[in-house]
């Protein structure tokens, strides 16, 4: 008599196998580009049969906005969380740019690049980037009126800058994805671009955000983020 036991199946709700497939069509999308997002790639992800992909997500062209929307949002969590009880809009922003500007930021730039382009031909992803880029575009906004409500930040249009400081990180993170990308080798003008942008732009002087961001409290901290001393010091102001 056999003494093995067969592991018994665990079924899973319609909800959980549904996201379950979204994050691993997510984790395939940043590593390695929305054109594997596959129902066959993901399905080997999961370690089950394609149809069960094709059941929750007919069309790949669904699943592919799917993994775009869910890392997109995922990342702007991570930088930019839409409730902030823990610091100061100054130290918020200068936690932003710390994050936004490091290698394991390089994946989420290469990843808007190929959503953007891939949208040209796609319209369901092309309305789930629009969706995204409006979502970042409010984040960011919603937090310089925070600072210019507390007399942090002076600028007459919110909008505005969030948008010229937007525009000036997706410049950098076009970079990220040049073949010899090597992010040492920039100028320290150029690395530094959005952070004298926003200092510029809100009225801060110069050097304030690097400052913040090496001194940030323990409960704005992330593993990912630099300690105080791996921080590059900001330019003197003249």
């Amino acid at each position: 008599m056999s003494s093995s036991v067969q592991r018994k199946r665990v079924r899973k709700s319609p909800e959980a196998r549904r996201a379950e497939i979204v994050e691993a069509a997510a984790a395939v999308a940043l590593t390695e580009g929305l054109e594997c997002v596959t129902l066959r790639r993901i399905a080997d992800e999961l370690a089950v049969r394609p149809g069960l992909i094709s059941h929750y997500f007919p069309s790949v062209e669904n699943l592919v906005a799917e993994a775009f929307g869910t890392a997109a949002t995922g990342e702007l969590d991570a930088l930019l969380p839409a409730d902030r009880p823990d610091g100061t809009p100054t130290q918020y922003l200068a936690r932003y740019f710390a994050l936004s500007s490091g290698e394991s930021y390089d994946d989420i730039s290469r990843l808007w690049i190929n959503a953007r382009h891939l949208s040209r031909y796609r319209p369901v992803l092309r309305d789930r980037v629009a969706e995204q880029e409006r979502t970042s575009d409010e984040r960011l906004e919603g937090l310089i009126r925070d600072g210019v409500a507390r007399g942090e930040f002076r600028t007459p249009d919110p909008h505005v800058t969030a948008i010229q400081i937007l525009v000036v990180l997706d410049g950098l993170g076009a970079h990220a994805n040049t073949e010899h990308h090597d992010r040492d080798e920039l100028p320290e003008a150029v690395r530094r671009m959005a952070v004298t942008t926003a200092e510029r732009e809100l009225g801060l002087p110069a050097g304030t955000l690097d400052r913040e961001a090496t001194a940030l409290p323990e409960a704005l901290r992330t593993p990912e983020e630099p300690a105080a001393a791996d921080v590059p010091p900001a330019p003197t102001a003249h």
